[in-house]
């Protein structure tokens, strides 16, 4: 054992092989809720192949989440893992309020009025928590209730500002249920005052990454950015892809954003339905010329709420997904909520794997490569070399440097066949990185040459039982060391 990989074999905690996770390189999120809040129950979910955890901000008190914050934390100093933690932001939601009796039923034809004024709702009028609705609804526009399973049209905007809709798709009309306006430029700030709220705990609780709600354009993101410079916070951001109008800014977002999730349940209800699969694959493959990690989210695997097997469709659904290129797949209340929470991230690790084994259409690094008009052109380029020398020499792993994440990122976006390992010195990007596609990072604060540290973290991974003797390993540095440039070096070693 080397001098410098004894110092951070121990700080590392990264002990003999966490091997579960080494096998899926499509990372896995899960949403934390009653069915998984205790550290037992989240501690199975790692071992099951659980990357990153998201805290759902629609649901629960600050209190409860500092518990399973504290858990996660628990567990990331004492077991083998570095697990992300997603804090997501409810964003302007709208919903209908209280209805007398709990639910109503409603039939096409029926005319009802939607109103500002907070009482329970009756056939006659339903209280909306949204005051600017009869400001930026027009005649004609549609609403949808419960994600699209009612239907109403706007009728008439009153004079006392209630809005009156006409029935178009009926049934049943419960409390709290959400609305969606698929025709309308909703006027409300993409940080609500929970939101404002939340984001503070967030900040405080030094969160891995923050997702916004139905981001619209840049602007939203800028607000949120300013936020959390102001507060020096390292939090990254994720954008949600669940508005028409961020479809309308979508390269802007991606490129101003550190993270995209495509969110297809609200995007499912905005948009006809069959324009979703398409927009999928636009938005990840945007996302991997780009090098920002993606997220597909929302009722993958539903079925397994209640049932201990998914549908075919559902598995059909992963594995595209993992084909596709995403870097993550998201379960919702698969985990919060269902049944069985370790089984349904363990068949989803399952169907990655299998998918993963294939390499169909897989490796991308043949198909993207560096942009002449990129800022960062350069060390593109070496990123891309890396992982097209890995492959010639079939290399056994290709090991990144970074301060920033940005090496780890692009690595991961050429979707190499080599396993990938990153090494920062930056302790907040050691749980970051888990959020991408096959990388597994390791905190290491060195800097003395630069062979030495490539040989140092050749010596680490050797210890994990990573690497032996025979592998040849490509690397990625930067030299001056101390000048902390972008990458510029590229070697290839053959260990003894």
């Amino acid at each position: 054992m080397t001098k410098h990989s004894a110092k951070y074999y121990h700080e590392q905690m990264d002990r003999e092989a966490g091997i579960l996770h080494k096998t899926h390189r499509t990372k896995i999120v899960a949403t934390v809720g009653p069915a998984c809040d205790t550290y037992e129950k989240l501690l199975a979910l790692v071992k099951a192949g659980v990357n990153v955890f998201r805290l759902n901000f629609s649901h629960g008190t600050h209190e409860n989440k500092a518990k399973i914050i504290e858990h996660i934390r628990r567990i990331n100093k004492t077991q083998p893992y570095n697990i992300a933690i997603l804090g997501d932001l409810q964003g302007p939601k709208l919903r209908v309020g209280d209805i007398e009796g709990g639910e109503i039923r409603i039939a096409p034809g029926d005319i009802l009025t939607f109103t500002n004024d907070k009482i329970v709702g009756t056939k006659e009028r339903i209280y909306v928590s949204y005051p600017n609705l009869h400001a930026d609804v027009t005649v004609g526009n549609t609403i949808l209730i419960n994600d699209g399973k009612l239907e109403v049209r706007v009728k008439k905007i009153l004079k006392n500002n209630d809005v009156q809709v006409e029935v178009t798709l009926g049934g049943l009309l419960s409390s709290k249920k959400g609305i969606n306006l698929p025709d309308t430029k909703i006027s409300l700030p993409a940080l609500t005052k929970k939101d404002l709220e939340d984001l503070e705990f967030i900040i405080d609780q030094q969160l891995d990454w923050v997702a916004l709600s139905f981001v619209r354009s840049v602007k939203d993101l800028e607000i949120l950015r300013k936020k959390l410079d102001k507060r020096k916070s390292k939090t990254k951001i994720i954008s949600k892809i669940e508005k028409p109008e961020a479809l309308e800014n979508l390269r802007d977002l991606i490129v101003e954003s550190d993270a995209v999730m495509i969110a297809r349940g609200d995007l499912g209800v905005e948009l006809p339905v069959e324009k979703i699969p398409l927009l999928q694959k636009q938005i990840i493959r945007m996302c991997l010329h780009r090098a920002k990690p993606v997220i597909v989210a929302t009722q993958m695997m539903e079925s397994m709420i209640e049932l201990n097997k998914p549908n075919r469709s559902e598995i059909t659904d992963v594995a595209n997904a993992v084909l596709e290129g995403a870097d993550a797949v998201m379960l919702s209340a698969e985990t919060a909520a269902g049944q069985h929470p370790s089984l349904v991230v363990e068949t989803m690790r399952k169907i990655i794997i299998e998918v993963e084994k294939t390499g169909y259409n897989y490796n991308r690094e043949d198909e993207l490569v560096p942009q002449a008009h990129s800022p960062s052109f350069l060390s593109d380029a070496i990123c891309y070399n890396a992982c097209k020398l890995a492959k010639d020499v079939n290399a056994n792993a290709i090991i990144g440097m970074t301060q920033s994440g940005y090496t780890g990122f692009m690595l991961s976006s050429y979707r190499p066949k080599a396993p990938l390992y990153i090494f920062t010195k930056e302790r907040t990007l050691v749980n970051q990185l888990s959020l991408s596609w096959g990388v597994r990072a390791f905190y290491y604060g060195e800097e003395e040459s630069l062979d030495d540290i490539i040989f140092d973290q050749i010596d680490i991974l050797k210890e994990r039982k990573f690497l032996s003797s025979g592998d040849i390993v490509v690397s990625t540095g930067s030299t001056p060391v101390p000048l902390h440039l972008p990458t510029n070096v590229l070697k290839i070693t053959t260990i003894e």
